[in-house]
């Protein structure tokens, strides 16, 4: 039995899972020259709403113009290029577009087309973006600041600091200053677990600008550990007026110290 192999290919590719598109650069725009069935299953267009026409049908406002001048550069040059891309369904539905393109170079023909393969990514970005909010609300919750009297206000850290963490707390505590009134700031060290070398000069960072505010910056809660290593970098925390606990310290500040 002698099998059409060119037929048995052509179902192949129809019947695959994957989503792609060719197209001809020879052709003037680049057009799309052949579709699967999984393009329009994704996309909603028909294939006579396709072939013939560059695929920018699927772009939209929120299209980002530094992703498609990245494709344009790789096809100009014939190079092979993945992106992720915002594209849009035939009724405006937006989706993440996981696209890769090869060019494909036919020596029969000499000439290149492009093989464009689609996936649909957009659950995913959608789990990124909600794990983004979700960081972004435990670093909120983890650098509260706590009034603990008139004009005194607690900033426990808990945790580890790093350079970028330092960052999120100075912008964040710094609105709340005038908002809360707060003329001393406890920066209570007991609960957190480890922090880098820029993090131990950020909290002196941290004492500077509070000191420009007008505020005062006490620590509480140096334990061995970060007292030893910040002799290791040469920073001293007697420069700083510090307190075993925020307790001794709010003992201390009513007794006028």
């Amino acid at each position: 039995m002698v099998t059409d192999l060119q037929e048995l290919k052509n179902k192949v590719l129809e019947k695959t899972q994957l989503v792609f598109i060719i197209s001809d650069p020879e052709q003037p725009d680049n057009p799309i020259i052949y579709a699967n069935q999984g393009f329009s299953d994704l996309t909603g267009y028909p294939r006579e709403e396709m072939i013939g026409r560059n695929c920018r049908f699927l772009q939209g406002e929120d299209t980002d113009p530094e992703t498609l001048a990245t494709l344009r550069k790789a096809i100009a040059a014939k190079e092979p290029v993945s992106v992720e891309i915002l594209n849009y369904k035939r009724d405006g539905t937006p989706f993440w577009n996981l696209l890769h393109i090869d060019p494909i170079y036919l020596e029969a023909e000499e000439q290149h087309y492009f093989v464009g393969i689609q996936k649909d990514i957009t659950e995913y970005k959608e789990a990124q973006e909600q794990l983004k909010r979700f960081n972004e609300e435990i670093e909120l919750l983890s650098t509260p600041v706590v009034p603990v009297k008139e004009g005194v206000s607690v900033l426990p850290i808990i945790g580890n600091i790093d350079e970028r963490r330092m960052n999120i707390i100075i912008e964040r505590i710094l609105p709340q200053l005038d908002k809360d009134e707060v003329e001393t700031m406890i920066v209570d060290l007991s609960g957190f677990q480890d922090m880098d070398e820029a993090a131990t000069y950020g909290i002196f960072q941290l004492g500077d600008l509070l000191k420009l505010k007008g505020v005062r910056m006490i620590i509480t809660g140096i334990t061995p550990k970060i007292a030893m290593r910040t002799r290791g970098i040469n920073i001293d925390f007697t420069e700083l007026q510090t307190y075993g606990s925020v307790q001794q310290a709010i003992e201390a500040l009513e007794k006028g110290k």
